[in-house]
């Protein structure tokens, strides 16, 4: 009787350590990859899931081999605080890592970035919004061309106003895109949202000068207008506040801005493309200051989108006695007052092989 029980108590004792190994191969081999192949998965995880919830979404999508096993091995390494997100997590990584993944917050960034150039015109961002999403060069071009929502622009911008939708004007957000780096959701965002994301950080720089402008004689088309071509004539700050107060000086002498570079957005040339030609120069266009019926007048509208130093340097321009500037190959600004002395300074340009040849 007795040899039985103690028979009994070893059968027990080793049914107990054979289920013991079992659950230990078991757990051990719930550890390892699904595959040892490569295979991502992309899911969310949503804020508010506890390890329970996030081990079965786990499980679900074949990413882990049972999700008890992840519940197991979170308990006893005391792990609690799995973050939320969008990951992209790879079958042929174990348990361990897959949790390390979720633990560290290695989530997918589907977000782009997109950088617009200072002194860059519209068919240039429009090109740069087609190449980093999947909008198309067309698609932000008709979208400029959509009056209603060019009015629902109107509405809701204190900045922008009935100036843009003038006919003449080739695009009618043409100066507003303040330049920059911004971040968008993911490649799939609307040109839409690009220019709204945009033109509120437009308003956000352009009201902290709101009282200067309102007090200003000029629009803040006007503003931008003359900020661009300032933005193009000139590259530092000092510079550009000069070429300004030329501006307005030629501006008060009845005299034409003759800005080459209002010439070359007129006939949609870009700078250092060609040169432009006589019949261009002398050709009458609401962009052209060099052309006829241009005389003390400024363009339709910006020809560029300008920095927020082309701005800066249109709202505090710099008082001068020019009446004339240049520039040479290296981009330094010569400024001289009269026809004659202008003149003299490119023929120096030219003899000292400073003059810009395209």
């Amino acid at each position: 009787m007795r040899m039985n029980k103690t028979k009994i108590g070893i059968l027990i004792i080793a049914l107990i350590i054979l289920l013991g190994v079992g659950v230990f191969v078991w757990y051990i081999n719930s550890l390892k990859a699904v595959t040892k192949s490569e295979e991502f998965v992309t899911l969310e995880i949503e804020e508010g899931m506890g390890v329970k919830s996030i081990a079965n979404l786990l499980e679900k999508n074949n990413i882990i081999k049972n999700a008890t096993a992840m519940k197991i091995y979170t308990k006893i390494n005391n792990i609690n605080n799995l973050k939320a997100g969008k990951y992209n997590l790879n079958r042929s990584e174990d348990l361990s890592k897959i949790i390390e993944h979720l633990v560290n917050g290695d989530v997918t960034d589907d977000t782009v970035k997109i950088t617009f150039i200072e002194g860059k015109n519209i068919r240039w961002i429009a090109k740069t919004i087609a190449d980093k999403t999947v909008n198309t060069e067309e698609d932000v071009f008709n979208l400029l061309e959509d009056e209603e929502y060019i009015d629902s622009l109107i509405d809701k911008y204190w900045f922008i106003t009935d100036e843009i939708k003038d006919s003449r004007i080739y695009y009618a957000l043409e100066g507003y895109i303040l330049p920059d780096t911004y971040t968008f959701e993911n490649k799939e965002v609307s040109v839409k949202t690009i220019f709204n994301i945009i033109l509120n950080f437009t308003d956000k720089y352009l009201s902290t000068y709101k009282e200067q402008i309102e007090k200003n004689n000029l629009t803040v088309h006007q503003i931008l207008t003359i900020a661009s071509m300032a933005e193009l004539e000139g590259k530092s700050t000092e510079d550009r506040a000069e070429i300004v107060g030329v501006f307005f000086n030629r501006i008060k002498e009845k005299m034409s801005l003759g800005s080459d570079v209002t010439t070359y957005y007129a006939f949609k040339v870009d700078m250092g493309e060609r040169d432009l030609t006589a019949k261009e120069l002398n050709t009458e266009n609401a962009y052209n200051t060099r052309g006829p019926n241009m005389i003390g007048k400024i363009p339709i509208g910006p020809i560029c989108n300008p920095s927020k130093s082309a701005i800066q340097a249109t709202l505090e321009y710099k008082t001068t006695d020019a009446l004339y500037f240049v520039a040479d190959k290296n981009g330094k600004v010569y400024f001289t007052k009269s026809n004659s002395e202008h003149n003299k300074k490119i023929q120096e340009l030219k003899d000292k092989g400073l003059w810009y040849i395209y």
